[in-house]
């Protein structure tokens, strides 16, 4: 009896979530902003990743930053002039829908752009919550061993743009590519694979250019949108 209680509950937890991801995902898109949830383990180069984007992106970089503790993050990209606002979340192991619609209402968005989120290191929780994202990006790394599409499939099935990271390291390593793609193919046929290193900085600037383009095509569809809701307000004025 317990058991089924629990599963109400937890589906009640998360209809609620999706619903406030939901108005989240709708308010950026008006403003042109696209949303990216990036998630990764600890240590995969979440951040690194970020900052090895942004100067390679034509629009503005809006950061939120998502940890448990500290905000030695956001202090990193604060200094190099980037948007950042810090969550901390005292210990729950993701972020939800709820805390980043309490942090977007604080925040300007004065362009079109992309807002990076980024969530707690870990590969679980986050791929549960969705969180207003346009784009799912998975960060991986040479470093944690081929097999982590095996042990963690969510993810990488809900991944919409997987990078993986510190290629640099991988003469020095037992990882083993094709396994690795071999398990990300099985759980997400098309989802594109960027090879990069934080180091050297190889490879981001593609990432930017594909994050640019669906940026863009946000643009696109939330000014099509308006003209469309434009010509229909235009329509039924008498009853507005």
């Amino acid at each position: 009896m317990h058991d089924i209680r629990r599963i109400d509950v937890q589906e009640g937890i998360l209809e609620e979530n999706d619903h406030i991801a939901e108005h989240v995902n709708e308010h950026l898109s008006a403003h042109g902003v696209l949303v990216v949830n990036e998630m990764g383990a600890p240590g995969v180069g979440k951040t690194t990743t970020i900052k090895n984007i942004i100067p390679h992106l034509k629009c503005k970089p809006y950061v939120i930053e998502g940890d448990i503790e500290t905000d030695i993050d956001t202090q990193d990209l604060r200094s190099l002039g980037i948007d950042t606002f810090q969550i901390n979340t005292y210990g729950a192991c993701h972020l939800d829908a709820p805390l980043i619609e309490h942090q977007v209402d604080h925040m300007s968005f004065d362009e079109p752009g992309v807002l990076f989120i980024e969530n707690i290191g870990n590969l679980v929780c986050p791929a549960e919550f969705t969180i207003g994202e346009h784009v799912m990006m998975l960060i991986s790394t040479v470093t944690e061993g081929s097999d982590k599409p095996y042990k963690y499939p969510l993810a990488f099935e809900k991944a919409d743009i997987i990078i993986l990271n510190k290629v640099d390291l991988i003469p020095y390593l037992d990882f083993d590519e094709d396994f690795f793609m071999k398990g990300v193919r099985a759980l997400n046929k098309d989802v594109p694979v960027f090879r990069v290193s934080g180091r050297t900085g190889e490879g981001f600037a593609e990432v930017a250019a594909w994050l640019d383009k669906k940026a863009a095509e946000l643009e696109v569809k939330e000014h099509e949108h308006h003209h469309h809701e434009h010509g229909h307000h235009h329509e039924h004025g008498e009853q507005e």
